[in-house]
């Protein structure tokens, strides 16, 4: 599924944080969206998952206006794990992960849903925590839990804000493998850029709300722009079995105060 962000601009409490952005994910595709704190990353990611209602703009799925759909509709296209999640009552991992059938339901759950759960937790590595209470689990647990509810819920378009949040590096690793390989248009923003570079298709660097820079990774990561951007001196290599552009960084050194 093609999502499609048009001109889209947002405005929280008379700030607007989003200028007229515009990009395309293709079908299949994996993008991502770099920036800084701050630079607007979380507020769009959160037009595509309806958490947020643009104040100017669209967000398209093969053309159709995301918000004109119903929330069960919208659901069964775009799944979404956000960066903050939370849960107020201990539902067992089992319960949280079945939640994503909902908008696929007309009434009680089925052994088929049980079997699709069972299958998204093993995707991710959980498999032997469905019957844990989600409240017990430790950041990394429960990150690869919400992960396993996303793809419970089979969308097409699959929205994560730093997915790798809490996880060690080999869960970063499965995990963002297992996105790429979905066969999902998948939207993601992340902070690490060598993991940004190495997973995503392409990269949007948005600064102060607006994209600065679109391409592939090896495109968009020159130094210049990530010093302009991050305010760090980046050095570019060459990952050594993949080929993919990796960074090395330093501070970005004052030239009149060394």
């Amino acid at each position: 599924m093609r999502v499609d962000i048009e001109e889209v601009s947002v405005e929280i409490a008379g700030a607007r944080l989003v200028h007229e952005v515009t990009l395309r994910a293709g079908s299949g595709r994996v993008l991502g969206l770099v920036g800084p704190n701050g630079s607007g990353k979380s507020t769009l990611l959160r037009c595509v998952y309806r958490a947020l209602r643009p104040a100017s703009g669209a967000v398209r799925l093969d053309g159709d206006d995301l918000h004109t759909l119903s929330a069960r509709e919208g659901a069964r296209r775009v799944g979404a794990l956000p960066q903050e999640s939370s849960a107020e009552f201990d539902f067992t991992v089992a319960e949280v992960v079945a939640m994503g059938r909902l908008p696929h339901r007309g009434g009680f759950a089925s052994g088929g849903d049980e079997e699709l759960c069972a299958a998204a937790l093993a995707r991710v590595g959980a498999a032997h925590l469905a019957q844990r209470g989600f409240l017990q689990l430790s950041g990394g647990e429960k990150q690869r839990v919400l992960i396993a509810r996303a793809l419970a819920q089979q969308p097409r378009v699959l929205v994560l804000d730093e997915p790798t949040n809490h996880l060690d590096i080999a869960h970063q690793l499965e995990v963002l493998a297992l996105v790429r390989d979905s066969g999902l248009t998948v939207l993601t923003a992340l902070h690490d850029l060598n993991l940004a570079a190495a997973h995503c298709d392409e990269l949007h660097v948005i600064a102060q709300g607006r994209i600065v820079a679109s391409g592939t990774p090896g495109e968009v990561l020159r130094p210049e722009l990530l010093a302009e951007v991050f305010g760090v001196r980046a050095h570019p290599v060459r990952h050594p079995e993949t080929g993919a552009v990796q960074l090395l960084f330093d501070r970005l050194t004052d030239p009149v105060h060394p």
